[in-house]
């Protein structure tokens, strides 16, 4: 059963700054709170089609996705995550993983850095968009592997320049 881990609160009360602008509205923080407080799909499925890990080490965020394809191997049926950090990517990673059951591999692929800040809802401080972005990195990253489209053991956001598309 996917489920909350007590661990998971390690990053302590002072990763819970979620750094807005002016856009930002309180009823996206509480979402974001939410999603960090209470995770969905956080666990770990057994006889994922695909499992792949990332970190970004400037924040000391870890993100590690399961995800199970369609018989297909065309869309989304599922996926869990685990992993430890700050509010913004583990919030990131539950909402990414609720967006992605029923999507499309070829969506997935699509998807970019504007689309999870999107989904966030708030304006996200250029220090904190590696943060946000991590969980999508993870699942792309995770699928282009096991399609053999590229050779990775583990994702990093350290040589990412999330300024460009």
């Amino acid at each position: 059963m996917i489920g909350f881990a007590a661990e998971r609160f390690s990053a302590g009360i002072a990763n819970l700054v979620v750094p807005m602008g002016i856009g930002g509205s309180d009823m996206y923080r509480q979402q974001i709170l939410d999603h960090y407080k209470n995770p969905r799909n956080y666990g770990e499925i057994e006889g994922a089609t695909f499992t792949h890990v990332g970190e970004n080490p400037m924040c000391g965020d870890t993100i590690e996705m399961d995800v199970v394809l369609d018989d297909d191997e065309e869309v989304i049926e599922s996926v869990a995550f685990r992993g430890d950090g700050c509010a913004i990517s583990q919030a990131s990673a539950s909402m990414l993983s609720e967006r992605l059951e029923g999507m499309t591999v070829e969506k997935l692929e699509e998807l970019n850095r504007d689309d999870v800040i999107d989904m966030l809802g708030v304006d996200i401080s250029p220090m904190r968009v590696k943060c946000a972005v991590l969980a999508e990195k993870v699942a792309q990253d995770g699928a282009e592997i096991y399609f053999g489209e590229k050779d990775l053991d583990a994702t990093s956001t350290e040589d990412d320049d999330v300024h460009e598309e």
